[in-house]
């Protein structure tokens, strides 16, 4: 009998790609996705009306069917990166970290503010691309491409051009500035070097680093400071995106005021991106965020879980980055509406309206999916490890 091969691994030939890929892939993690999509458009039908009224906009919804345009993009972009082998999915990767990182190198020369302080897009008038967002999933694949090849015998040194790529992408992001992506970025290039086997003195030497470089920037970025001071201030102005955050949260209680009933999206100029989950607690209360937040905790602990028993180093290393950066994006996004952390500028992957935002996250959540469909190796491993082979 032909075989066709999986990655690294022998699979059935007989098998058509589509029964194949539905038995292998993680159905769960990719309906928790869709069920994260679907509740951005809900709250974009909320948030997204006052926008449309304040560019004048004939069509109140025109963004939420913007959102739907993107998103069908960036859904169908990651089902079709789902249905790669890890082999193809990291070359795409390595191309596509080029491309990003030479947009990255651009954006001082090209890119624009749109009035918010920080350079971070390229504005082509129908629409606009934060190259940042796509250089994350990239670069994570790119920096496990690297790290696992150091792992092999005669190997080259991949740990420390994986650390040298993120130290020029953190430097480049935070002259945007754009210290929230720079601090996802070092965060999941830290957990994939843990992964890999990082002496724990190396870490707390490099986390080292990191607060030095945070005293510098609070002492040379008003920007930065800016932020610190405003989170660190005992009282929150009432006026300010995290006032009326705040304030909106509080009102929601358990089950929100009533759908359409919020004020907060007439007030909050981000309320339908950084702040998308202020309009989620206001209208509809805790219950809808405690949703949102298991969704999230879903995919990346159902993630992490497969992976334990992935047998491949790239795999291991490339799905733990993606996973964890993904967790922790939503994290970040929510902790700043609540104000557990200082304000970000970061969007609620797939909840959130954006179009670059929603695409890279299709993109992150493909090569994460397809990293994590079972492989008939792992099975076969895991069957010889009990019988003691």
């Amino acid at each position: 009998m032909t075989e066709m091969v999986y990655g690294a691994t022998p699979v059935a030939g007989g098998e058509p790609v589509l029964p194949r890929w539905w038995r292998t892939i993680d159905k769960w993690t990719l309906s928790c996705v869709f069920i994260l999509f679907g509740i951005g458009l809900l709250l974009g039908l909320a948030a997204s009306p006052p926008l449309a009224e304040k560019n004048g906009f004939a069509d109140m919804f025109y963004y939420v069917k913007r959102q739907a345009f993107f998103g069908t993009v960036g859904l169908t972009v990651m089902v079709a990166i789902t249905m790669m082998d890890p082999a193809r999915v990291r070359r795409l990767a390595v191309l596509g970290f080029g491309a990003a990182f030479v947009a990255l190198l651009l954006l001082p020369f090209l890119g624009t503010d749109f009035g918010k302080g920080a350079t971070r897009w390229f504005s082509f008038g129908f629409a606009s691309v934060q190259p940042s967002e796509f250089l994350k999933p990239a670069f994570v694949v790119t920096a496990a491409w690297l790290m696992a090849a150091s792992l092999e015998i005669g190997g080259p040194p991949g740990k420390m051009y994986s650390f040298a790529l993120a130290g020029i992408i953190v430097i480049l992001l935070a002259l945007q500035p754009d210290f929230g992506q720079a601090s996802l970025i070092l965060f999941s290039w830290g957990v994939m070097y843990f992964v890999a086997g990082a002496p724990m003195m190396l870490l707390a030497g490099i986390a080292g680093l990191v607060v030095m470089g945070g005293f510098f920037a609070y002492e040379n970025s008003e920007h930065f400071a800016r932020r610190i001071d405003g989170f660190l201030n005992p009282t929150i102005d009432p006026t300010t995106q995290i006032g009326y955050a705040t304030n909106a949260i509080r009102e929601g209680g358990i089950f929100g005021v009533g759908v359409g009933e919020g004020t907060v999206k007439w007030s909050l100029p981000d309320a339908h991106t950084d702040f998308i989950i202020a309009v989620a607690a206001e209208e509809y209360g805790l219950l809808l965020v405690l949703i949102i937040i298991s969704l999230y905790a879903t995919i990346t602990v159902r993630s992490m879980w497969r992976l334990l028993r992935e047998r491949d180093p790239f795999i291991r290393l490339a799905g733990t980055g993606l996973a964890c950066a993904f967790g922790v994006q939503a994290f970040i996004n929510m902790g700043v509406a609540v104000r557990l952390l200082p304000a970000k500028g970061m969007t609620l992957p797939f909840v959130s309206y954006g179009g670059s935002s929603v695409i890279a996250s299709g993109i992150a959540l493909g090569a994460l999916l397809a990293f994590t469909r079972t492989r008939p190796q792992g099975e076969i491993g895991d069957i010889l490890i009990r019988r003691g082979r």
